[in-house]
C-alpha cells in the first residue's frame, strides 16, 4: 500500500489527492452484501468508506483505510473506533459523499460497492459522478448489476445472451458488433435513442467503440466472473 496526502489550495478550497498503488474498494451505504464487500476486497485490497459507510465495514469485520465524506452520518460510536488520522472531512454540501471520495482518491482501479439500488435520486447521483470523473477508473459493483463508464474503446469477451445495456449521458456514437440488437451506427442521447435491455450475441464477444465520453455500460451480476472481466477490460 502507498498512501500520499497533496492538498492544494484552490479558490479557498482545499482538495484531497490520496494515490494508491493497489486498487481500492469504497464502500457506501446503499444496498449492499457482505458477500459483495468481501468480492470486491479480494479484488481492491485497499477499504475507503464514504461517510457513515464506515459502521458497515466495522460491523463486518473490516477497518477502513480512510474515511471521507461531510460527516454527517458518521456517528460518535464509530468514530471512536476509528484512528483520527484516517477521518478526512470535505466540508460542502454540494456533492455527494460518492463524489467526494471518488475524486479524493487515485488508484489503478475503484470499485464502489453501496452505490447501487436502494434510493433512485442516490443511484443517479453517483453515475453523475462517474460521468464527471471520467479519469478515475470506477466499477459500481451491485447487487444486480454492475456498472461502469465505458473507455472510448470497449472490448468485452461475455457469455452469449448476457444482458448488457447502453445508456448514454452525452450525444454519443457508437460503432461496433457483438450484441443481439444491433447498435452499430446508432446516436444516442439520453433525451433520444438509448441502449438498454439488450444481450450478447452468440459470438460472445463485444467490441464498441464511443466518439465522446459519457456511455454507461451496464451488465447483470450474476454473470459468472462478471467483476474481474470488467476490471481485465478497463485496466
Amino acid at each position: 500500500m502507498c498512501l500520499v496526502s497533496i492538498m492544494d489550495t484552490i479558490g479557498g478550497v482545499r482538495p484531497m489527492n490520496f494515490p494508491f498503488r493497489n486498487n481500492v474498494t469504497l464502500l457506501g451505504s446503499g444496498e449492499c452484501s457482505a458477500e459483495s464487500l468481501d468480492e470486491a476486497l479480494t479484488r481492491a485490497p485497499i477499504l475507503v468508506a464514504a461517510d457513515g459507510a464506515a459502521a458497515r465495514a466495522l460491523a463486518w469485520g473490516h477497518m477502513p483505510n480512510l474515511v471521507i465524506g461531510d460527516m454527517d452520518s458518521l456517528d460518535n460510536t464509530t468514530k471512536a473506533a476509528l484512528a483520527p488520522d484516517i477521518i478526512h472531512p470535505v466540508l460542502e454540501q454540494d456533492s455527494t459523499d460518492f463524489d467526494k471520495a471518488l475524486r479524493s482518491v487515485t488508484a489503478p482501479l475503484i470499485v464502489g460497492v453501496g452505490f447501487l439500488g436502494a434510493r433512485q435520486d442516490h443511484t443517479l447521483a453517483c453515475l453523475n459522478a462517474l460521468v464527471r470523473h471520467a479519469d478515475r477508473r470506477c466499477i459500481l459493483l451491485g447487487e444486480s448489476d454492475i456498472c461502469f463508464h465505458a473507455p472510448a474503446q470497449l472490448a468485452l469477451d461475455l457469455p452469449a445472451g448476457t444482458r448488457l445495456s447502453l445508456f448514454p449521458m452525452a450525444d454519443i456514437l457508437v460503432r461496433g458488433a457483438g450484441l443481439k440488437y444491433p447498435v452499430d451506427g446508432l446516436r444516442m442521447r439520453p433525451w433520444g435513442q438509448i441502449g438498454t435491455s439488450n444481450a450478447v450475441d452468440h459470438t460472445g464477444q463485444v467490441r464498441l467503440e464511443f466518439d465522446a465520453p459519457g456511455m454507461l455500460v451496464l451488465i447483470e451480476r450474476n454473470v459468472p466472473d462478471g467483476l474481474p472481466l470488467v476490471m481485465n477490460a478497463l485496466l
